[in-house]
This record gives structure tokens, C-alpha cells and sequence, in this order.
């Protein structure tokens, strides 16, 4: 029998003597617990993902002394498995250490390099040509590195003979990933005959969240054990033969209570791990500022979240309403800050230069930046982090004002299209509901036709396709790659579809002054989906 603990660790990417210490002691922890090892996340000591911090000769030095200092600092607990940049003659790798005995005793190169989605590790890292296993008690360890589990071959057909597996992971979540994961352990398992034991990272890091959810897979590919998500875990796991056992743990959240852990997790890890200690917003009365402050209380607290509501000549009185509801049953401090003085005030200015005065979508996307400009004021005046209220159906289409409400630091429901913001909020109402609590959302959001009140009586729909139209289409465009033919074939209108992919296509330079947020699809604006704004191909 061995006895492994999957450490399940939150670590910030450049922090090594942080990470250091918090790696070292949840050594002692697992040790308390009597593991014979424990197991860290993928490069978890110099932080996931380090991205071009490793080109910096300095920093892989420096991150190699922290290695060597921290085998030296567990060498009284039990051996350790470690994500951490390695040098060799060939270039730098991807690589898992076991410390033990106070140095280290034995290193993985990670052989599989992923270039795809978010993922660029050839461009910083060359791959490994070797299988590498250790010996934990009685037991032979195999070594694997996330990417390395996802098709067969190195390091997997050296591993026949060898009862577990470790595989260390980074693996950024995604709706649909966690079932892809245990697909993938299952073939490994198949294969091998092997436990695999699954470690994955938790946390966030800029527009990444790990959602963790480590895993143990038997020999026969049931799931055997399972940690936590969205929360740091140290789970402590007994193998021996063909039984294993574990603690227990709560059922993983499914649908939109999974998202919703996601973005809340993501924002407050990027406030925290980037010195914000509170955030702003503006509180329109709509359904997207709505969910954003309620995530915000979340994820900082009620206290560290202030609001403006900031109306405009074109501002219904029960949109001023609403979001007083809102800050009040959320508990989040709301300021009145209205813009027609300032809105009059351009006008004027620019009378003269735009012959008679700003007049149309100029006039409307004056009112959004002055908007902008109010939410940024407060933020240098108070260090607050200000937080973008657009979804991925608006950025998708460029219904969204640069330098306006496309202002801020960090958009929390940035990934998130228009129905499943609603999903959202209503999932946020009954869970408030099942606990004896006020709904945070008032109905009347809910169930209002979505507007900018840019003008009078203006509807998103007056220019946009309604949304259950036009999320789909979104999805089989962005998401999917498919032109329009094939979005066409799918049952959608051509005329709708071809005008989709146009506004799409245009607003590619809107999205690359974005501020980052939250990935939970498959394929988000940035980091997944890269497009030259310059672009005369026409699908």
C-alpha cells in the first residue's frame, strides 16, 4: 500500500518564496497525516503559467535556488512532486522534481507540449524524450505532466509495469472540461493498468481559472477519489491493489452553480493577487451590472464593493430604482452621479466642430464615456479596482463603447453570453431562496427588455437580433469556427447569420483593447481566439 496526498494549491505565478513556504508546508501537513509523498501541481512553484517569465535568465535561476531551498526545507517531511522550470543543455523544459532527504532525487521532463487555445509552451519550452519513475515506499511511481495524459505513447508506454501514475496538471477550466479530464485518465488507465493520480491546480491567474478537482482513477477507470473545486484541497488517498480509499468530499457544482464558482473565484484572485483590496462599478439597473455587483460582493465582500448609479437624460426612473434594490439587498455602498450636466456640457464644446453638436451613435457613446471617466476618477482617487459590466454577446458584436463601458480593469462576465448571464442570475435568486435569504436580483431586472437608455426608448433589439437568436449563432461562429454556409445548414437565417459574422469580424479591434476576464468557454476573446484586426477575408 502507498499512501499519496494530492496538495491541491492555489500559488501566484512570480511569487517563489511564497510559493515556497506554502508548498513546504503543506509537506508538513501531508506528513501529520502520515503520506508517504505528496504531489503538487504543474509548475507550482514558480506559479502556472509563468508564460515569457522563464525567457528571463534571472528568473529560472532564481526559481532553481527556490527549488534547492525548498528540498532542503522538507527534507524532515515527506518526498515531495513539484511543478518547476528545469535548464538542461537542450533549452529549458516543463518539469516535475522529487525532493526527498533534503535534495533532489530525480527529474521529469514534461514530453507533450501543448500549442492550442491558450496554450503556448512551445514557444518557451522543449520538450523531454525519457520516462522517469520513482520508488514511494514500496511502490514505483510513474511521473506525467498534464498534457502528457491527453494521447497515448511517452511517457505511458514505459509505465506498464508500474502500479501508479502521477500526473501533475495546470489545467485551466472550461465548461465540459471535467468530463473530458476523466475520458482522458480513463484511456490512461486503459492503457497502463496503472492508478492515475490526477493533481490539478486551483485558482486565478489573469484570465485563466483553475478549477482543481484533482482526481484518482483506478486500473479499471472508475473514479476512486475526488477533491474539491474551486477551493485548495489536500486530500490524502490510500492505494493498495485494486482498493483505494479516501475522506469524502462535497459533490462538485454542475451548470450554472459550476460558472458561477468560476467567475467568483477568477475575480477575486485577480483583485487579490494583483494588490486590489476593493472594486467600483457602475449600477445601471440592468441585468449585467446586476450580476457583476452581486459576484463582486462575493468574491471581495459587500464592504469592498461600491457602485454608481449614473443617470442620464435617457435613464427611466425604475432603472434608478432597480439598482438602489440591487446595492441594498447586496449590502454594497451606492453613490448617485448623474452625467447630464457633463453630457450638456460636450455638447456644447463640440457644437461647433461637429457642425450643431454630437447627433446619433456620437451623441450615445459621449454618454458611455463620460460614464467611463467617472468610474476612473474613482478608481485612481481610491486604488479601486473597476470592473466592466459587458458580456461576450455584446464584445462579440462590438455592442460596446471603447473607452466607455468597455472601461475598467478587469470584466468579470466578459466570457459569459448574454441567456446564460440570465441562467446565472436566476440560479443566484433560487440559491438564495433555498438558504431563507432575499434574492439578490430583484424580478423587474430579470424581466425587462435589455437596454443602453442611450435614447429614447432603446431597446438592445433595435440593433441586434434577439439574443436566443443570436447566442447560438455566436457560439457556431466564435466558438466552433464554422462559416456561414454551415451556421446556415444549421437552421439559422442567412440574412441574420451573414450580419452576425460581419459585426463579429468588425469589432475584432474593440476586443483587443478589452480589459481581461473570466474564461469559461471552450473559446474565449484573447488568449483563445487570436485574429488580426486587418482582415479582408470574408467567410
Amino acid at each position: 500500500m502507498v499512501r499519496l496526498a494530492i496538495g491541491q494549491l492555489n500559488t501566484t505565478v512570480g511569487d517563489l518564496d511564497g510559493n515556497a513556504e506554502r508548498l513546504a508546508g503543506w509537506a508538513a501537513r501531508a506528513r501529520a497525516e502520515g503520506a508517504d509523498a505528496i504531489a503538487f501541481p504543474e509548475l507550482a512553484l514558480p506559479g502556472y503559467p509563468p508564460e515569457d517569465l522563464v525567457l528571463r535568465p534571472e528568473f529560472v535561476r532564481d526559481q532553481l535556488a527556490a527549488l534547492a531551498d525548498l528540498a532542503r526545507s522538507t527534507a524532515d517531511a515527506c518526498p515531495v512532486v513539484v511543478g518547476f522550470v528545469d535548464r538542461s543543455d537542450a533549452g529549458l523544459h516543463n518539469a516535475a522534481a522529487v525532493l526527498a532527504d533534503g535534495r533532489i532525487v530525480a527529474r521529469y521532463h514534461k514530453v507533450k507540449l501543448p500549442n492550442y487555445g491558450v496554450f503556448d509552451e512551445r514557444r518557451t519550452f522543449v520538450p523531454g524524450d525519457a520516462a522517469t519513475h520513482v520508488t514511494i515506499g514500496e511502490t514505483a511511481v510513474g511521473l506525467s505532466i498534464c498534457e502528457d495524459a491527453w494521447g497515448p505513447g511517452l511517457p505511458w508506454t514505459a509505465y506498464g509495469d508500474v502500479p501508479v501514475v502521477v500526473n501533475i496538471n495546470g489545467s485551466p477550466y472550461h465548461r465540459g472540461k471535467r468530463d473530458e479530464r476523466v475520458e482522458v485518465l480513463r484511456a490512461r488507465a486503459a492503457e497502463t493498468g496503472a492508478w492515475i493520480v490526477y493533481v490539478n491546480l486551483v485558482g486565478g491567474q489573469d484570465e485563466l481559472v483553475f478549477d482543481g478537482g484533482s482526481l484518482v482513477v483506478a486500473p479499471d477507470g472508475s473514479v476512486a477519489s475526488r477533491a474539491a473545486t474551486f477551493e485548495e484541497d489536500l486530500l490524502v488517498v490510500d492505494l493498495a491493489g485494486d482498493a483505494s480509499r479516501a475522506p469524502a468530499r462535497p459533490a462538485w457544482p454542475e451548470g450554472a452553480d459550476e460558472v458561477d464558482a468560476a467567475l467568483v473565484l477568477g475575480l477575486r484572485d485577480y483583485a487579490r493577487k494583483n494588490g486590489f483590496r476593493s472594486a467600483v462599478l457602475g449600477l445601471s439597473g440592468g441585468i449585467d451590472s446586476a450580476l457583476v455587483a452581486t459576484l463582486a460582493a462575493d468574491a471581495l465582500g459587500p464592504e469592498a464593493v461600491r457602485a454608481l448609479a449614473m443617470p442620464s437624460p435617457y435613464s427611466s426612473s425604475h432603472s434608478l430604482e432597480d439598482a438602489r434594490e440591487v446595492a441594498r439587498r447586496l449590502g454594497i455602498r451606492l453613490e448617485e452621479v448623474p452625467i447630464t450636466p457633463v453630457l450638456e456640457a460636450y455638447r456644447t464644446a463640440l457644437a461647433a466642430v461637429l457642425d450643431g453638436g454630437p447627433r446619433g451613435v456620437t451623441d450615445e457613446n459621449l454618454q458611455a464615456r463620460i460614464r467611463g471617466t467617472y468610474l476612473m476618477a474613482v478608481s485612481n482617487a481610491s486604488g479601486a479596482l473597476v470592473l466592466a459590466t459587458g458580456n461576450k454577446s455584446e464584445y462579440a458584436v462590438g455592442y460596446s463603447t471603447l473607452y466607455g463601458d468597455m472601461a475598467g480593469g478587469f470584466a468579470p462576465i466578459k466570457d459569459v453570453p448574454k441567456l446564460l448571464v440570465y441562467e446565472l442570475a436566476r440560479r443566484r435568486n433560487e440559491r438564495a431562496i433555498l438558504d431563507g435569504r432575499e434574492p439578490p436580483i430583484p424580478e423587474r431586472v430579470l424581466t425587462k427588455a435589455p437596454s443602453a437608455e442611450l435614447r429614447p426608448g432603446q431597446r438592445d433589439e433595435d440593433s441586434l437580433p434577439p439574443y436566443p437568436v443570436l447566442d447560438p449563432i455566436l457560439e457556431l461562429y466564435v466558438e466552433r469556427d464554422l462559416g456561414i454556409d454551415e451556421i446556415v445548414a444549421a437552421g439559422h437565417d442567412r440574412g441574420v447569420v451573414e450580419r452576425v459574422v460581419r459585426m463579429v469580424d468588425r469589432a475584432e479591434y474593440k476586443r483587443r483593447q478589452a480589459a481581461p476576464g473570466v474564461k469559461i468557454t471552450p473559446k474565449a476573446f484573447g488568449r483563445d481566439r487570436r485574429m488580426p484586426i486587418t482582415n479582408a477575408y470574408r467567410t
